[in-house]
């Protein structure tokens, strides 16, 4: 009778020790684990995958800047060109701007005096479509204007953007689409695959951008 006594008062002590040193370890994991959550947080790699989708010489700009910039933060960064994008990966890109798309886009002077330079030359999406001619004048004011304002090229960002180890992707489905031949393509092109294949690297990615 005292051994069986003894022997539950033996496995209410457990229990009790067994509930106290739950109770320690769960108070010493909430309050261990924000900072290692946080720690991990702080030491992870960010990342950000572009889809490029359009060619024209306006358009051209927005994902190697962006790809240059997140690459100078030390960011993981991928591009995937795809359908009309795929022509920036061109060996001898050089593409026209398309003012008729971009209704919003100021027309301006890139010569004269400052005042005229500054001037907002509204031109109706009618007249941009009529005038022959009128893509490759627009193309080479916003060349001027980029070369008078010491901003890169396209492909001198595309060259910035392959040193700093941003991902080329082509879409191989576009490449067939298209036509083109690989050799065309600038060497530095990582990868050929499908959207199959990019999805899962977006999902992972922290910030994704469709252009």
């Amino acid at each position: 009778m005292s051994t069986t006594a003894e022997n539950v008062q033996t496995d209410q002590l457990v229990e009790k020790l067994n509930g106290r040193l739950d109770e320690l370890i769960s108070k010493r994991l909430d309050e261990m684990l924000p900072k290692k959550l946080k720690e991990i947080e702080s030491n992870k790699t960010s990342s950000m995958t572009i889809i490029a989708t359009k060619g024209t010489l306006d358009w051209a700009y927005p994902p190697f800047i962006l790809a240059s910039t997140a690459a100078a933060l030390s960011w993981d960064v991928a591009i995937f060109f795809t359908f009309y994008g795929l022509s920036l990966l061109l060996k001898d890109y050089n593409e026209n701007i398309s003012p008729l798309g971009n209704p919003a886009m100021p027309m301006k002077m890139p010569f004269g005096p400052k005042w005229f330079q500054r001037i907002k030359w509204n031109m109706p999406n009618l007249l941009m479509a009529n005038i022959p001619g009128f893509e490759t004048f627009a193309t080479s004011l916003m060349k001027k204007t980029i070369k008078n304002c010491g901003v890169a090229s396209v492909t001198e960002l595309r060259d910035l953007c392959i040193e700093a180890d941003v991902k080329m992707i082509a879409c191989q489905m576009t490449v067939e689409l298209f036509g083109y031949d690989r050799e065309q393509l600038i060497p530095e092109v990582q990868d050929y695959v499908g959207a199959a294949s990019f999805l899962p690297m977006a999902q992972e990615a922290d910030v994704t951008l469709f252009i």
